[in-house]
C-alpha cells in the first residue's frame, strides 16, 4: 500500500467506514466517499435512516477532507437482492440478503461505478482481509483481526477479480482501535451506534415488514406429536429455531420429554409447505433442531473453484463459533458432516467453509435439520 492510489470509499455513516477513509488518507492515498442509497421505498419512515446516514457520512468526508458523492442504488437492489430475497421467504426458507447485497451491489454496482470514476481501489469498513498468496496468485479472503466482528462470513461470494481491487483497512485492527482512531481525529460520529440488521429493514418490527409483500396464508401449528396447539399467520414469517412471537408460551404438551420436559419453551423445528403446517417443539436441544449434515448448493468459491473433499471448519449461521465439519460431494451439491450435530440448521442461510482463519467460500443451505417440506 506503499504507492499513492486512488481509493473509492464506501462512506455508510458509521464508524468503521469513516475510519477506513481516514487511514487510508493518512497513508498519501487520494481518497473519494461514495453514499450508497439502497432503499427508498419508505425514506421518511422512522425505522429509516439513510437519510441522517448520508449527514453522518457528508460530516465525516468534510473533517477528513475529502469529496463525497451520493449514488442512488435503489434499483439495482430492488432488482438483484430484494426480489430474490422475497422469492426465497415465499419458498419458505429465511434468506440472508447481506450476503447477496455484498456480492451484488457493494462489490458489483459500486465497484463499477468507482472504476469510472478513475479508482484504482475501493475500500470499505468490513472486518476481514485480503491477502494476496505468492504461491498460488490467487487473492485469499481473512477472518478480520477482532474475531467479534469479523464479516469474512457476509463476503464469501467474492470473486478473484474483485478481492484484487478491495481493500479492508479496519480489518487489520480491532473495533476498540477504530473508536480511538475515530476520536483522536474528532470524527462526529466516533460514538455513533453500530447499525444492526438488514439495511432497509432496521429496527423495525419484521413480520410487519414482510406482510407488505407477503400475504398472510394462516394455517395450524403442530407439536411433534401431531397434536394442533395454535394458529401460525403464514410460513414465510417464520424461522427455525424461532422461540418468540409463535403465541403458544402457555401451552403444554402432556409428557414433553424429548425437549426438556412439559414446562420446556418451544421452539420452530419444521416448515411443511405443502400442508401450510408449521412443526415445533419443546427444549433447546430437541432432536428436530439438530442436525449433524446439511447439503447446500447455489456455491461460490473465492479461489474460482471449489476445495477437495476433507476436514474443514464452517458456519452456517453468522456469530457462531466455527465447527468441525468434513466435506464431500456427493452430487452437483455440497454435503458437510459434523462431529458435533448443529442447531437449527435453516434452509435459505448460508453454510461457510473456512480453512483455520481462510475464507473458501460456500453456499446456500436446502437441507439439514429442519428441512423445508414442499
Amino acid at each position: 500500500m506503499s504507492k499513492k492510489q486512488r481509493i473509492v470509499v464506501g462512506l455508510s455513516g458509521g464508524v468503521d467506514s469513516a475510519v477506513t477513509a481516514l487511514l487510508l488518507q493518512q497513508q498519501g492515498h487520494e481518497v473519494v466517499g461514495i453514499f450508497m442509497k439502497n432503499w427508498e421505498d419508505d425514506d421518511d419512515d422512522e425505522y429509516c435512516s439513510s437519510n441522517q446516514d448520508f449527514i453522518d457520512a457528508a460530516a465525516v468526508a468534510d473533517v477528513i477532507g475529502i469529496e463525497i458523492e451520493h449514488v442512488n442504488f435503489a434499483a439495482d437492489y430492488k432488482d438483484r437482492v430484494f426480489a430474490e430475497f422475497l422469492r426465497e421467504y415465499q419458498a419458505g426458507r429465511t434468506p440472508n440478503p447481506d450476503i447477496l447485497c455484498n456480492a451484488e451491489i457493494k462489490f458489483k454496482a459500486f465497484l463499477d461505478h468507482a472504476l469510472r470514476l478513475g479508482a484504482d481501489k475501493i475500500a470499505t469498513g468490513h472486518y476481514a482481509r485480503v491477502r494476496h498468496n505468492p504461491n498460488t496468485g490467487l487473492h485469499e479472503l481473512l477472518k478480520g483481526v477482532d474475531s467479534s466482528k469479523d464479516q469474512s462470513y457476509f463476503l464469501h461470494r467474492l470473486t478473484q477479480a474483485q478481492l484484487s481491487q478491495t481493500w479492508f483497512p479496519v480489518g487489520e485492527i480491532e473495533k476498540t482501535e477504530v473508536r480511538r482512531l475515530a476520536d483522536e481525529a474528532g470524527l462526529p460520529n466516533a460514538r455513533k451506534k453500530d447499525s444492526t440488521g438488514i439495511c432497509f429493514i432496521g429496527e423495525r418490527p419484521f413480520r410487519e415488514f414482510l406482510n407488505r409483500y407477503i400475504a398472510k396464508a394462516p394455517g395450524p401449528i403442530k407439536s411433534d406429536a401431531g397434536r394442533v396447539i395454535g394458529r401460525h399467520e403464514g410460513l414465510s414469517f417464520y424461522t427455525l429455531g424461532q422461540r418468540q412471537g409463535l403465541g403458544i408460551g402457555g401451552i403444554k404438551e402432556k409428557g414433553a420429554q424429548r425437549g426438556g420436559g412439559e414446562h420446556a419453551p418451544w421452539f420452530v423445528a419444521r416448515k411443511d409447505m405443502a400442508n401450510n403446517t408449521l412443526w415445533v417443539v419443546q427444549g433447546h436441544d430437541h432432536p428436530w433442531l439438530l442436525s449433524p449434515q446439511l447439503q447446500a448448493d447455489d456455491l461460490s468459491w473465492i479461489a474460482g473453484s471449489p476445495p477437495l473433499a476433507g476436514g474443514f471448519q464452517a458456519k452456517t449461521r453468522y456469530r457462531q463459533q466455527d465447527a468441525a465439519c468434513v466435506l464431500s460431494w456427493p452430487g452437483a451439491h455440497m454435503q458437510l458432516d459434523f462431529p458435533q450435530a448443529q442447531w437449527a440448521v435453516t434452509p435459505g442461510q448460508s453454510a461457510v467453509l473456512y480453512d483455520g482463519e481462510v475464507c473458501l467460500g460456500g453456499g446456500v443451505i436446502r437441507a439439514g435439520a429442519g428441512t423445508v417440506m414442499n
